[in-house]
């Protein structure tokens, strides 16, 4: 039985493929993936679109809190409360992100803190926090309550404290993962920078 002949790719990405008299093609790879595998969209395994698109911009990120603090089923059974420090679980990674579920009983609080080289976003979605934010002009505080959120980029420093007489939930992502962070005291001076690649910051 003869054998059909299998066409012999271009090695030479400069050089055109002769396709008959007149047409030449130049390919980027000898052949083109559509001529060796066909059509991927009549493949529904090789074009999906039911993957979850992960989020690369702030916007983004900030969307995904929302979507994370609407969905009360996710995070409100996780929820635990500690007397003797804030209690914090990680509900989410991704490629160069995370997302911390955190709980505050009244009165504790952070303490002034940066969060090195990681942008983030900050949103409550139960009782009320107090942020507090040093800046050149001095300090800056507001309240937090549920449905509102607090971007920041690397270097921002603040505080977090709630100051109610409730607990307080709160959801905090970070851009990239929380790797380092530097607390501070009363007159913004560095007390405590955590810098080894490999520890892991306890998110504020």
């Amino acid at each position: 039985m003869r054998m059909s002949r299998i066409r012999k790719r271009n090695r030479d990405r400069n050089k055109p493929a002769r396709r008959g008299p007149a047409r030449t093609v130049r390919w980027t790879d000898g052949l083109s993936d559509v001529s060796i595998a066909g059509d991927p969209l009549a493949f529904p395994h090789l074009a999906r679109t039911d993957l979850p698109a992960h989020p690369t911009t702030v916007a983004e990120y900030a969307r995904l809190v929302r979507e994370i603090a609407a969905d009360r089923a996710r995070w409100e059974p996780l929820v635990r409360y500690d007397a003797l420090t804030r209690w914090y679980a990680r509900l989410e990674t991704g490629p160069g992100y995370e997302v911390w579920l955190l709980s505050w009983l009244p009165g504790q609080s952070s303490g002034f803190h940066d969060h090195g080289e990681s942008s983030g976003v900050l949103s409550v979605v139960q009782g009320e926090l107090i942020e507090r934010s040093l800046t050149h002009t001095g300090e800056d505080a507001r309240v937090l309550r549920p449905g509102g959120q607090r971007v920041f980029s690397p270097g921002y420093l603040h505080e977090v404290v709630n100051g109610a007489l409730e607990p307080a939930v709160s959801i905090h992502l970070y851009a990239p993962g929380l790797t380092e962070m530097n607390q501070y005291g009363a007159g913004a001076v560095p007390e405590q920078v955590v810098t080894e690649p490999q520890a892991r910051a306890e998110p504020r």
